[in-house]
């Protein structure tokens, strides 16, 4: 403004006085920030500064000339008779809050202030107007609108204050969570619900607004008007002036009793829960060592009884009998590895042992087992030795093996894969069964899950795969599998070189 001042003035030096006057009022309105608009009392509009141009879209040839109705909407035609009338008796009208239309169609809210025209006579020959657009403000009303209704039914307490501790608002919610009405508490010290122990945490919060910083969901108790403590989630966010100045703070403050209480119960709930699982663990492992003893023994009469008995169908009885006596010892033997994994006591050798060995020795254990099916072994390694358990290893072979008799029914052929990749050697056993369902396979190395398929009853506890999970990472390896359901499954199995 003042370079505008310094220029106007710079060329009004060599004018006369009324000359000067007149080219510094064209000056005026043609820099003004506002529309400024003349017009005859027949309402033709005679100038058009170009703020005008600006806020109605008409360029100043266009508009001088033309009725006044150009820019005022069909519905409030009416209003330019009142303003004339009072314009021509010589009244002044200010901010009178109103609607113009602009060139494109949009309506413009606008505050108007009109004057009259004066000839040298001292009549009125015309008035002029100057015209605000109110767009901004209207929005920022609104704006004012939403935020107080978002305050006032917001179902947290939501206050400001001063940076001196002065509580300055105060909605409904914090009413109802502190008990004091917005009377007793705007005016007061944010102390009012402070707890005395916890006073000093308003010297950490108004430090850390003072810097211009947000506190996010700290959580600490206040006190209600009835005495009661209250546990809360507090927000608070400098509140700062037009010129950028921090004046004090807002605060959000949310009841979290309720998520307290079921957080504790949960806890409650989880611990008698852990507490529960720990003694089913020791039940498991108790009852497992009570069985192995007499099973130990069964197998061992059995094997003598077998030798002894040579007719025929006797013998298959007590084959038969061998056969589950051996399934039910290694049903405990898988119980008692779940226990040590539990307890934190399932040891590993770390020896050299050639893994090719190992896969050859299961597939062949497996294929003598069960004569009715075909275990193809496709290896690209003769010999190769890695470092570990090869006892755990065979167990997960073992394992895998069996599972894929098991859930292959109707099909008599199973696959198994051995490669030497970079760091690491690469084991895989492929059947065609009945594969497992997409919603299955997250937790299908998990203690005790069991595939729930109606196509197949197969007997099992659910920890077969979840001792191989065990075994494999803790070889430091990766266990996983690849399936489509009705076609079958591959388990893959990786050990480090």
């Amino acid at each position: 403004m003042k370079n505008d001042a310094g220029s106007i003035q710079a060329k009004t030096e060599d004018l006369s006085p009324a000359e000067e006057k007149q080219a510094m009022l064209s000056a005026i309105v043609a820099t003004s920030d506002d529309a400024i608009i003349s017009k005859t009392l027949k309402g033709i509009i005679t100038s058009w500064n170009p703020a005008a141009e600006r806020l109605f879209g008409y360029p100043e040839k266009e508009a001088v000339g033309k009725h006044i109705s150009l820019i005022i909407p069909p519905d409030r035609i009416g209003e330019e008779e009142m303003i004339i009338n009072g314009i021509s008796r010589g009244e002044r009208i200010s901010h009178f809050e109103t609607i113009r239309m602009a060139r494109d169609g949009r309506m413009i809210p606008i505050s108007v202030s009109i004057s009259p025209i004066l000839s040298n006579k001292g009549l009125i020959i015309g008035a002029s107007k100057i015209v605000r657009d109110l767009t901004d403000r209207i929005k920022a009303v609104e704006k004012e609108g939403v935020l107080a209704a978002i305050i006032n039914t917001s179902d947290d307490a939501i206050l400001s204050k001063t940076l001196e501790g002065i509580i300055t608002s105060w909605n409904p919610a914090a009413v109802k969570m502190f008990g004091y009405t917005e009377t007793e508490a705007v005016g007061q010290h944010i102390s009012l619900i402070i707890p005395s122990d916890r006073i000093e945490e308003e010297a950490y919060i108004i430090n850390e607004v003072s810097k211009g910083n947000k506190i996010d969901h700290f959580q600490t108790l206040r006190r209600a008007k009835n005495g009661m403590l209250i546990p809360i989630s507090l927000s608070v966010s400098p509140i700062v002036d037009d010129r950028g100045k921090i004046i004090g703070a807002s605060k959000i403050a949310r009841d979290i009793s309720a998520e307290q209480a079921l957080q504790q119960e949960t806890e409650r709930l989880y611990g008698q829960l852990k507490k529960l699982n720990a003694q089913k663990d020791e039940f498991i492992g108790l009852a497992s060592h009570e069985l192995k003893t007499p099973l130990t023994s069964i197998n061992g009469y059995l094997q003598i009884l077998a030798q002894q008995i040579t007719e025929g169908r006797n013998k298959m009885f007590v084959l038969k009998c061998l056969q589950q006596v051996t399934r039910l010892s290694s049903l405990v033997e898988d119980l008692l590895d779940v226990s040590r994994i539990e307890a934190g006591k399932l040891r590993f050798a770390n020896e050299d042992f050639n893994i090719c060995e190992v896969v050859a020795d299961a597939v062949d254990l497996i294929s003598h087992a069960n004569d009715s099916y075909r275990v193809t072994l496709h290896s690209s390694v003769g010999e190769y030795k890695i470092k570990g358990d090869a006892h755990r290893i065979e167990q997960v072979l073992v394992n895998l093996l069996t599972n894929a008799i098991r859930y292959s029914p109707g099909t008599n052929h199973i696959e198994v894969y051995l490669d030497l990749e970079t760091d690491k050697v690469k084991i895989g056993i492929k059947d065609f069964g009945i594969g497992i369902a997409k919603g299955d396979l997250d937790s299908i190395f998990s203690r005790y899950y069991r595939v729930d398929d109606n196509n197949i009853q197969a007997a099992g506890l659910g920890i077969g795969l979840y001792l191989c999970y065990e075994i494999v990472t803790r070889h430091k390896g990766n266990i996983w599998v690849e399936s489509i359901h009705g076609k079958g499954s591959t388990f893959w199995f990786t050990l480090p070189c």
